[in-house]
């Protein structure tokens, strides 16, 4: 079984979360979208007005996953929802249980904090994932697809480009 420690990423954790978000973008090959900046994460993560959590992972007391997630709120519940944007484990460190132990972490905060369900996406062409999650117990929701306005199109949408 997996001997990682799991703990709540600080500040100082912050270029480790970008180089494991860059990992994960080339992994779904979208390395090209990725924008985000170490100011950028530590004032998302850790500012005034933080949006967003991030744990770390360690082995050895060296960085080998993180996850990224935040609140989100079913009005169908009446409740908090936790939902885990990114998670990331390097590849020489798949396969020993720590993905496992990053999403059951993440599932034991949100059943402490009294939220209605734990949700995530998966990348439709991503079978190993897909597997992978479905075994832990969660079921691939085949009926939505995700609507996404970015760039110049939520510039016009949000600008009163009416």
């Amino acid at each position: 079984m997996s001997n990682l420690i799991i703990r709540a990423a600080g500040p100082d954790d912050v270029p480790v979360l970008l180089e494991f978000i860059q990992g994960l973008a080339e992994y779904e090959k979208r390395g090209h979208e990725v924008t985000a900046t170490v100011e950028r994460l530590r004032e998302s993560l850790f500012g005034e007005r933080s949006v967003a959590e991030a744990l770390l992972g360690l082995t050895d007391e060296e960085p080998v996953c993180f996850a990224l997630f935040f609140h989100n709120f079913s009005t169908f519940l009446g409740r908090p929802g936790l939902y885990l944007e990114d998670l990331y484990v390097k590849p020489e460190f798949r396969g020993r249980g720590h993905g496992r132990a990053m999403i059951s972490h993440l599932a034991a905060l949100a059943r402490e904090r009294n939220c209605g369900r734990f949700e995530w996406s998966v990348l439709d062409w991503n079978k190993p994932a897909i597997g992978f999650y479905e075994k832990l117990g969660a079921t691939v929701q085949p009926d939505w697809r995700i609507c996404r306005v970015s760039g110049e199109a939520l510039e016009r949408l949000g600008g009163g480009g009416r």
